[in-house]
């Protein structure tokens, strides 16, 4: 039975808390914090800024570790991992959106996606994914273009096909709809529906926008450090 729920259970967090050394003392950024996050679904890390979802994603994502508590993937606690096994971690198995796009102003957003590819290690089949990863994100005319001469939406897009194209277990996104209009937020968010549908991959999006808190299949709300 319990490796059958493993096999369901993409990630698990369990009593995790974080605490920040201060100029004071300590700050308690997260507070015993407890989910299991089915593979295959798109789960909505809410609430307001300063809440602890930052902080809990970047545990999750092996940018930092829980100062009590642990996360497994899969059934492995990433805080015993290696610093080389939680990179390859990273690279390989896990794709991250930001708040901020971060595209290379230089490279078009065909060169964009396609630069995730050597950097996870992928040699074949390159052009096929690339191509596949910026129709599915609805870019298949804006392949050359130059972020700058892309919308604020659409460089998101090519950042999610970024995150995409190495096939990742899971997708990591931070605030990815921030600094969009509501319009173009709700195409985000149901773009990332629809790809936990097409890929099978695990998404977690966190956001303290009231309108997307409902869009996914699973919600962890956050307040003060503390689970609701």
């Amino acid at each position: 039975m319990q490796e059958m729920e493993q096999v369901r259970t993409a990630i698990e967090i369990s009593h995790v808390g974080r605490t920040f050394p201060t100029a004071g003392g300590s700050f308690q950024a997260l507070k015993d914090i407890n989910a299991k996050i089915p593979k295959g679904i798109l789960t909505i890390l809410k609430g307001r800024s300063g809440s602890g979802k930052t902080t809990l994603l970047n545990i999750i994502g092996a940018l930092d570790a829980p100062s009590q508590g642990q996360v497994l993937i899969e059934g492995k606690d990433i805080a015993r991992l290696t610093e080389r096994q939680k990179d390859n971690l990273r690279r390989k198995q896990m794709g991250f959106v930001f708040q901020a796009v971060s595209l290379i102003p230089s490279l078009n957003a065909w060169q964009n996606v396609e630069f995730s590819l050597r950097m996870a290690g992928i040699r074949e089949g390159r052009r096929q994914r690339v191509e596949e990863c910026l129709k599915m994100v609805g870019l298949g005319s804006r392949m050359t273009h130059m972020p700058a001469e892309m919308s604020g939406g659409e460089q998101q897009r090519v950042a999610i096909a970024r995150a995409l194209a190495h096939r990742p277990r899971i997708i990591l996104a931070d605030e990815p709809t921030a600094e969009l209009d509501s319009a173009m937020a709700a195409e985000v968010t149901r773009l990332f529906a629809e790809l936990v549908e097409k890929e099978k991959v695990t998404i977690i999006m966190t956001t303290h926008d009231v309108g997307l808190m409902d869009a996914g299949g699973m919600v962890i709300e956050l307040e003060n450090g503390e689970q609701k």
